[in-house]
Formats: C-alpha cells, sequence, structure tokens
C-alpha cells in the first residue's frame, strides 16, 4: 500500500510539472507587468497581426496593453486588456491576415501613411476619434466610415477619416508617430473588408 501511494504522488508531482513547463500561451491570462516567453509569443502574433510595433522584450508594458487593447476592439472581444484564452485564440486563428476567407471584397488601393503629428493633421478623425494606428483615411463613396478593414503589413482597421486628397481607391493610413508614417510611406496594398 505505501509503495502505490509514493507511486501516486509521484506521478502527481510529475504532471504538475508537466502543466507549469509545457503550458501553452494563453493557458494563462497575460497582462500588464508579467514578463517571459509566454508574453514575448504575445507580441509576435501582436506584430504579425499588425497590431504591436514594439521591441519583443517578454515585458507586457503599456505598449503591449495598447496593442492587445487594440487587437480586442478590432475583434469585437470584450476589452479588458488581459490576453487570455479567447485573445489567444484569436491570434492564433489568422490574425495575420493569412486567411482572406473571412471577407466579403478586397480592392487593390494607394496607400500613405499619416499621423496626428504631420503639418496641417488634426489629432482627431472626421468621426470625433483620437487619431491612433488602427485607423485610416477613405473616400466614404468607396468605403463607408466605419467599416472594418484588414490591411496586409498594417492589421486590422476601421475606416474612421476622411480628407481632401483621399478619392476613390486612395487609402491613408494613420500611424502612432510621424517616424512611422514616413517609414511606411507610399504603397501599393490589398484592403479587405470585413464581413
Amino acid at each position: 500500500m505505501r509503495k502505490f501511494f509514493l507511486t501516486a504522488v509521484f506521478v502527481c508531482i510529475l504532471l504538475a510539472i508537466h502543466a507549469v513547463v509545457f503550458a501553452a500561451p494563453g493557458d494563462t491570462a497575460l497582462k500588464v507587468g508579467m514578463r517571459g516567453d509566454d508574453v514575448q509569443v504575445l507580441q509576435k502574433l501582436l506584430t504579425d497581426a499588425g497590431f504591436y510595433q514594439g521591441p519583443i522584450d517578454g515585458v507586457f508594458g503599456n505598449g503591449t496593453l495598447r496593442a492587445v487593447t487594440e487587437f480586442q476592439i478590432s475583434n469585437g472581444l470584450a476589452v479588458d486588456g488581459v490576453a487570455g484564452s479567447e485573445t489567444f485564440a484569436y491570434l492564433n486563428r489568422g490574425g495575420t491576415g493569412s486567411d482572406t476567407s473571412r471577407y466579403s471584397r478586397s480592392i487593390s488601393m494607394r496607400a500613405s501613411g499619416y499621423s496626428a503629428f504631420d503639418p496641417g493633421n488634426s489629432s482627431y478623425t472626421a468621426r470625433g476619434t483620437q487619431l491612433r494606428k488602427g485607423l485610416v483615411a477613405v473616400d466614404p463613396n468607396v468605403i463607408p466610415l466605419g467599416t472594418r478593414l484588414y490591411i496586409p503589413g498594417y492589421g486590422y482597421a476601421i475606416a474612421d477619416d476622411t480628407g481632401g486628397a483621399i478619392r476613390g481607391n486612395v487609402i491613408d493610413l494613420a500611424f502612432d508617430s510621424h517616424a512611422d508614417a514616413l517609414r511606411f510611406g507610399r504603397q501599393q496594398v490589398t484592403v479587405y473588408i470585413i464581413d
């Protein structure tokens, strides 16, 4: 009996070690202040989805929090800034834009980067939202304001702004800094309209 008991204890200890060592990202909710490999995985997934541009350093700071929050908003998730199993499920299901089957149509557009720090720009969009990455300026005759979009290399976005030079198949992608907007420059992009 004693031998059986010791074997059972040993098996339980091994299972506990296995659960801790081999836990997958998303098994534990990640939040501000946490550090480690799971946070690095989260940052990489957010980068691939176009929501995070900071260092992949394994530190869940304000930049990671902002990216998680924006991802949750863009995907209609509960917005709590915590990367739990549901957030990881959405990140892993094709947040990189590789699965375009969820989109109703796509449009080839000329894109430019812009920011609130560019000369002559306002800090707010046409719909009154503070200008930040994830918001884009469109011609409402082509893409209605409020439409959810996906742009490979940029990520998920919302059509929230207009502009005098935005006519036809032209789109401006907002960035959080003037330097990021200049780095993007002008490119031809495919814009996917989300159902």
